[in-house]
């Protein structure tokens, strides 16, 4: 499969195409941080594409498929260096599963990503409201009435993590802040906010609305779903693991968060997806970011010659 479709400006390469045959072009240790959202198993459908994980029909199909793209995002990551993946565990249904309870998904993850080479390095919860998953879902286990039927039947809500892998070996060009730059009460709002309480690894405040617009993308009955990756997370991620002009790599790039999020700080992003719709708003994102950085340019000149 060739690439349908490409935007390339000096700060960004953006691809519509097949990660898991693009990817191999892509050099050995050629990418600084990679990060991104995969397909949840076969949860969501996203496009009618047989080339799409989504459309896995159970979760050993999609790690079969998604074995094409571990293996390379190892490759392609330099030594020592980080891969950020947002992810949940995945709530079963009697209808595809046969019992209403919850998968393993994040644990399935890392399981994965271990069995290439990487490094369990860490990982972040990310509290979400389960009042606002209720009203979205309908979730049985998460509905006031199943306590008074039977709350042997209900459950919590479920978080959002991400899983933090290491490539094993020594970082060329390390990671360095300076008190200035990052002082020590910045990194303790960001690893916890009640940091000195109990060294939480959550992040309570995470707004789950504060995403790009993703209205755009929507193109027919093909697409059910679509969860862009919070920009905060995106931004303290970018922040802690990579370098200003460092090039950070999405493999699952949707409508573009996290190329727009690293170019808007400073870095190089390079996105692929297979979806046209997605694709198309991705570009429009990084247009529009692209005319804000300008007018922000016009705005200095003017206020310098005052």
């Amino acid at each position: 499969m060739d690439v349908i479709n490409k935007y390339i400006t000096e700060q960004y390469a953006l691809y519509n195409a097949d990660t898991c045959e693009l990817i191999r072009d892509f050099p050995d240790a050629s990418v600084h941080f990679e990060v991104y959202s995969p397909p949840f198993s076969s949860l969501y459908t996203y496009s009618n594409s047989d080339r799409d994980l989504g459309n896995s029909k159970d979760d050993g199909q999609f790690f079969e498929h998604f074995r094409f793209i571990t293996s390379e995002l190892y490759r392609i990551l330099k030594p020592g260096r980080i891969m950020a993946v947002h992810c949940m565990n995945l709530p079963t249904s009697k209808e595809r599963d046969g019992f209403i309870g919850i998968k393993d998904f994040r644990g399935d993850l890392i399981r994965e990503f271990q069995s290439v080479g990487f490094i369990y390095h860490a990982e972040v919860t990310i509290w979400k409201n389960p009042v606002t998953a209720m009203q979205r879902t309908k979730a049985l286990g998460l509905l006031h009435k199943q306590i008074k039927k039977d709350s042997c039947m209900s459950r919590m809500g479920i978080p959002d993590y991400i899983v933090i892998m290491r490539k094993p070996g020594a970082n060329p060009e390390p990671v360095m802040h300076t008190n200035e730059s990052y002082p020590v009460e910045h990194w303790q709002n960001v690893a916890s906010p009640i940091w000195e309480y109990d060294h939480s690894p959550v992040w309570w405040d995470i707004n789950q609305s504060d995403t790009l617009n993703a209205r755009a993308a929507r193109d027919g009955r093909d697409e059910r779903h679509i969860c862009p990756l919070q920009l905060p997370v995106i931004e303290r991620l970018v922040e802690l693991y990579t370098n200003p002009n460092d090039i950070v790599f999405t493999p699952f790039m949707g409508i573009g968060s996290e190329v727009f999020k690293a170019v808007e700080m400073g870095r190089r992003g390079i996105g692929i997806e297979l979806k046209p719709a997605y694709f198309n708003c991705a570009v429009d994102n990084m247009k529009s970011l692209e005319l804000e950085k300008a007018q922000m340019n016009i705005f200095d000149f003017l206020g310098g010659n005052k």
